[in-house]
């Protein structure tokens, strides 16, 4: 009885829990994935998505964060991404799902490590979030940015 119980309040959970919320994290991101876009330029209208990333113990997390684009390309960020486990579970699975409003798309991220292509990057956060100094080094402990890629078929 006390299982049946438990398994209950269990499924209730994580039911409830399904897409993150400002900053509780969740599992799944739901809709029907669009068609990746050539142009990523609508992505200035939302200051918070949010990214579904695959986890070693087989259960999906979704947390919500920062984008920006550059030229119609997407990037996304993890600040401070040491301090995180999303981060560390991209570098191993780089297939992800990103969710503006109500529309889900999927796609594979390409970690930045060239200065050149990061100080872009940086400069459209720093713009697009009123933010002051470098992302990228600053005094705090940094950032890591990703450009979001078409999946290849």
């Amino acid at each position: 009885m006390k299982r049946s119980i438990f398994a209950i309040v269990l499924l209730g959970i994580l039911l409830s829990a399904c897409e993150p919320s400002d900053t509780r994290p969740g599992l799944w991101l739901s809709g029907e994935v669009e068609a990746f876009p050539s142009d990523w330029s609508f992505a200035d209208d939302f200051p918070l998505i949010a990214i579904q990333v695959a986890t070693p113990y087989g259960l999906p997390h979704s947390v919500t964060i920062w984008c920006a684009q550059v030229d119609g390309k997407l990037y996304i960020a993890a600040n401070a991404p040491q301090s995180k486990s999303w981060p560390g579970w991209v570098e191993k699975d780089p297939d992800i799902k990103l969710k503006f409003g109500e529309r889900l798309f999927e796609g594979r991220l390409r970690r930045l490590d060239d200065p050149d292509e990061i100080g872009p990057v940086s400069a459209a956060y720093s713009v697009k979030y009123q933010l002051s100094g470098d992302l990228a080094t600053g005094d705090g402990p940094g950032s890591w940015f990703w450009q979001v890629l078409d999946r290849p078929e």
